[in-house]
């Protein structure tokens, strides 16, 4: 299955990133298709998949613990109640 630079244009336009140059994602995109392809002819469709049963008496009871600080001032970077993140590229 190949990309076109239009898909991939389509794509960053919906989760609205700004990509200067389509062309340069193509072969990543390429790439991760044929990864893909490897996992899917990996034939596990046979392998048994074991799960362990756990009843839900032998789980813990889930209790909310009220936390007393500030746990914004406890972070490195904020301001107000905006929490500053590192910066994508």
């Amino acid at each position: 299955m190949m990309v076109t630079e239009e898909e991939i244009e389509q794509v960053t336009k919906l989760m609205k990133i700004d990509v200067h140059d389509h062309k340069e994602f193509i072969d990543k995109v390429h790439a991760m298709i044929d990864y893909f392809d490897i996992l899917d002819s990996a034939g596990v469709e046979d392998e048994e998949i074991l799960m362990l049963d756990v009843p839900l008496s032998s789980l813990r009871d889930d209790k909310h613990i009220q936390y007393q600080d500030k746990l914004i001032e406890k972070l490195k970077h904020y301001k107000g109640t905006y929490v500053r993140a590192p910066k994508m590229m």
